[in-house]
């Protein structure tokens, strides 16, 4: 057995919410299927590039509709699992303004490895003495092949922490890889769910023209675009706050078990390695 996750980033600061991170996970008895259905729909609607949500635009805004239900039908069916991790400019930028420049140079990947060590919940996962390895597709990095390489061997550490070892989880340094999102269907979900939590979060649905004080075509079509994934994500979770961690319901378990969650990260102490 192997868990896949797909991970995206935005590093890019937002007026009031910055850095986030989505990723979808899905597990390796589910990886055919998922894939087909999402291709599936693609090639039916003839839709040959990549998606991603800078690429949303009205004329293609219901074929965009039509991809996300599919992703989340697959949600609902247990045949996936989706996070988005961001940050709260007004809580984090106390603590970050206190950051030394080798600080803020780590802060990206920081944030990947806590990211990935919690947000999925993945110590909880497996209660079999069953081993399962873990494998990470990473969007490009916009970095430094040395500070990726360091990053890869913390992940590939992770393993060696109590939570794994006891959920018997595993992670072969060669599985955890740089792809290009083109190429992954998975990857592109991920990254139009993860947009447009950021574009909603940052209000950009309220951005004008600063010439005709109107809104564009592009920003109506992303805004009908965000509210149809917000009611799908209702359907799971009925009104769903967008904007804070996701609730467990008493059960520590649900940060495995829930199919779709939001954590909201407040750097009191990012330590790379813990």
């Amino acid at each position: 057995m192997e868990y896949l996750i797909y991970c995206d980033e935005s590093s890019k600061r937002g007026d009031l919410f910055s850095n986030f991170y989505g990723g979808a996970l899905v597990k390796s008895i589910h990886l055919n299927e998922v894939v087909m259905r999402l291709n599936k729909y693609k090639q039916e609607h003839g839709i040959n590039g990549e998606m991603k949500w800078t690429k949303v635009t009205e004329p293609y805004l219901e074929k965009y509709i039509g991809l996300i239900d599919v992703f989340f039908d697959l949600l609902v069916e247990d045949k996936l699992k989706m996070r988005v991790m961001f940050q709260q400019n007004s809580v984090s930028d106390s603590v970050i303004r206190g950051f030394s420049r080798e600080e803020h140079d780590e802060s990206y990947f920081k944030l990947y490895y806590q990211f990935i060590k919690h947000s999925f919940g993945l110590k909880y996962s497996n209660k079999s003495c069953t081993d399962i390895f873990v494998r990470l597709f990473f969007d490009q990095f916009p970095d430094k092949q040395e500070k990726i390489e360091k990053f890869k061997q913390f992940i590939h550490r992770l393993q060696f922490s109590q939570d794994f070892l006891n959920a018997n989880l595993f992670i072969r340094y060669n599985d955890i890889v740089e792809v290009t999102s083109h190429d992954h269907v998975i990857l592109q979900c991920a990254d139009i769910v993860t947009g447009a939590i950021f574009f909603k979060l940052n209000k950009k649905n309220l951005a004008t023209d600063p010439l005709t004080q109107r809104r564009g075509k592009r920003t109506k079509a992303k805004e009908k675009l965000y509210k149809h994934i917000y009611s799908r994500v209702s359907e799971l979770r009925p009104r769903f706050n967008i904007g804070v961690s996701t609730g467990l319901d008493g059960d520590i378990t649900n940060r495995w078990n829930n199919p779709y969650m939001h954590w909201l990260f407040t750097p009191t102490e990012v330590v790379l390695g813990n």
